[in-house]
């Protein structure tokens, strides 16, 4: 089959999902599509929460067996989450039988309140740790960040925490399709599952892995575990890699460019350290260095604090 065919064929594939795609109040258009056999994401925005793109700004997934849906990440506040419902619906009317919460950062998993609310039988899949800070004080701080962002637009989120945990190693068969959970150690929190279909070989990363964007790291985190985790997936030698923001793809695509830039900054980071050189002009010497990452979205408001960040961890493991 010549590159001809093959490229009217995917674009008969692909128009579908494009012609009906939800339509962000800036204009921007998001739709489902298939990154590997039955295996979908949607790709969201890059940029921050804000009114403009509802608070929606991950890469909500899902997995489409015999008899219904398998969720990853459903999504910012109940307004997105009922979209994300509604964009599946496009494509299935089969139920939604469980969802996967990667980590606590509520831009990945507020949107379970509408599914609860159209499937209330739904089990909710997340690490111990993610479930109970979800259901303390930093699960009602996120519902606050959201409408702070969103201007109002989320009025009405609420919690609805994971409410079965799995732990690294743990394996779930739902309705015949296989997930296996990863959390090596902290990474970019301290509740991360990285979340395996076996089936498909497709790996849905959560922010441990980011294209195109960078994310902040929380006091949890850990950039040297970041590097780790990045550095272990990518040997599992998946087909495809979800990241929490950006494209997936391979790991040349989804996982290679963002674990270079915590390489490079980690041993930028600790020449200067061990130099003698403080945060502030480390960050001077070797910004030049990150060229290629200087368009990421967030990479001007981000930069600065991952050289903060790195240096106290270079600094912990070196005292």
């Amino acid at each position: 089959m010549n590159s001809r065919i093959i490229a009217i064929l995917a674009s008969l594939i692909l128009w579908p999902s494009i012609a009906s795609a939800w339509t962000l109040p800036d204009g921007t258009k998001v739709a489902f599509e298939a990154v590997s056999k039955n295996v979908y994401v949607m790709h969201g925005p890059k940029g921050e929460p804000s009114p403009e793109n509802l608070g929606f700004m991950n890469n909500p997934g899902f997995i489409l067996s015999s008899n219904g849906v398998i969720v990853i990440d459903p999504g910012s506040t109940k307004q997105v989450g009922e979209h994300v419902l509604a964009e599946i619906k496009k494509i299935t009317d089969k139920p939604v039988l469980a969802i996967f919460n990667t980590h606590i950062h509520g831009d990945h998993w507020l949107g379970n309140q509408a599914f609860k609310k159209a499937f209330p039988d739904v089990k909710i899949y997340g690490h111990p740790k993610m479930i109970e800070k979800a259901n303390g004080d930093e699960g009602l701080t996120w519902v606050d960040i959201m409408d702070r962002l969103t201007k109002g637009v989320s009025k009405g989120t609420k919690v609805v925490a994971p409410d079965q945990t799995i732990k690294n190693g743990a394996s779930v068969t739902i309705d015949g399709q296989t997930f296996r959970a990863h959390h090596l150690s902290s990474a970019h929190t301290d509740t991360d599952i990285m979340v395996e279909h076996v089936e498909s070989k497709t790996m849905f990363l959560g922010d441990n892995g980011f294209n195109k964007r960078m994310g902040r790291f929380e006091e949890s985190g850990d950039m040297h575990g970041n590097i780790k985790a990045l550095e272990y997936v990518r040997d599992l030698k998946m087909t495809t890699y979800v990241p929490g923001h950006g494209k997936s793809g391979a790991a040349d695509l989804a996982v290679t460019p963002f674990l270079t830039y915590l390489v490079k900054l980690r041993d930028g980071v600790t020449k200067g350290y061990r130099a003698e050189k403080e945060g502030h002009e480390i960050k001077k010497d070797i910004e030049a260095q990150f060229a290629e990452f200087k368009e990421w979205s967030g990479f001007d408001s981000n930069f600065g604090k991952h050289v903060n960040k790195m240096y106290l961890e270079v600094e912990a493991l070196e005292f």
